[in-house]
């Protein structure tokens, strides 16, 4: 049967598919809009079970906050590519997973993925509709929710990094600087004392070897790896790193002169510690004319 072009208009805004699947749904369907719709589901969420599989190293760090700023909920979203961490209905998506983690506190991804949104569908199954219509691998990667009666603070830099801390004393102005820092100098842990055994050996053991080429004599070099072993500790760790607002006075003493402490603090990159696809433009380009 013939369908017209005012059906195909129809149906492409009503789902966001490209003209030529949305003719092949409605002949498909013989006209019926409604039935197209499911034609064009149930191929989509087999076409995303396919891609689930795909890389996904772009993406977006997105937070959501209760009103009385004591609970706070920060996700990581990520896509094969930052043209669709860039769309509106990737940006959609990721703050109503931000919005539901702060709202049901669920336990881990597992429970995150059968929660149900406002829809009616779960985040699985609505994690699978995105996939099919932007035709990328879409991917909940991790999150954090913080629950406190201190003071919580939260930095977003660009959609790339986010920062969520927790303090306690101080105010939200020091919560947020301190939230800023940790976006720029990346600390590891808050005291030296959090840092593993095992770590800090391995350390001290390169440090050693490092140091007997110096040619000084063992208590020399005892001394030398002791000294550069506080200094590394100090640079790994948030309050023995120079504040980047200040840096003639470390976090430590910036948060002493505050009355404050910090309890807990969470930063996000995207990708990070992901193995990024390598692809120039014109390949996406041919690899998405090859697709349609």
């Amino acid at each position: 049967m013939a369908i017209s072009a005012q059906l195909v208009k129809d149906l492409r805004e009503r789902t966001g598919a490209g003209m030529m699947e949305c003719k092949k749904a409605l002949v498909e369907a013989e006209g019926d809009i409604e039935a197209a719709i499911e034609v064009m589901r149930k191929r989509g969420l087999a076409k995303a079970d396919k891609k689930a599989g795909r890389v996904a190293a772009e993406g977006a760090i997105v937070v959501s906050t209760s009103d009385d700023a004591r609970q706070g909920a920060m996700v990581e979203v990520n896509s094969e590519t930052d043209f669709v961490a860039a769309g509106d209905d990737f940006k959609a998506f990721s703050q109503k997973i931000a919005d539901l983690v702060l709202k049901e506190n669920p336990a881990d991804l597992d429970a995150l993925m059968a929660l149900e949104l406002d829809d009616g569908d779960d985040v699985a199954t609505a994690q699978k509709a995105l996939i099919a219509k932007i035709g990328e691998n879409i991917e909940i990667r991790r999150f954090v929710r913080y629950e406190t009666s201190g003071v919580l603070a939260s930095y977003l830099h660009g959609s790339r990094i986010g920062v969520m801390v927790e303090l306690e004393g101080g105010d939200e102005a020091l919560a947020r600087d301190i939230c800023m820092h940790i976006a720029a100098s990346q600390p590891l842990h808050i005291t030296p004392d959090e840092v593993s055994a095992d770590v800090v050996a391995k350390e001290k053991d390169i440090l050693v070897e490092q140091a007997k080429d110096s040619g000084k004599p063992a208590e020399i070099i005892e001394k030398m790896v002791d000294g550069r072993l506080r200094k590394w500790l100090g640079e790994i760790t948030l309050l023995g790193q120079p504040f980047v607002k200040d840096p003639d006075q470390t976090v430590g003493k910036l948060l002493e002169s505050k009355g404050a402490t910090v309890t807990h603090f969470t930063r996000f990159e995207v990708g990070e510690g992901k193995e990024k696809k390598q692809e120039s433009f014109a390949d996406e380009v041919a690899a998405q004319v090859k697709g349609s």
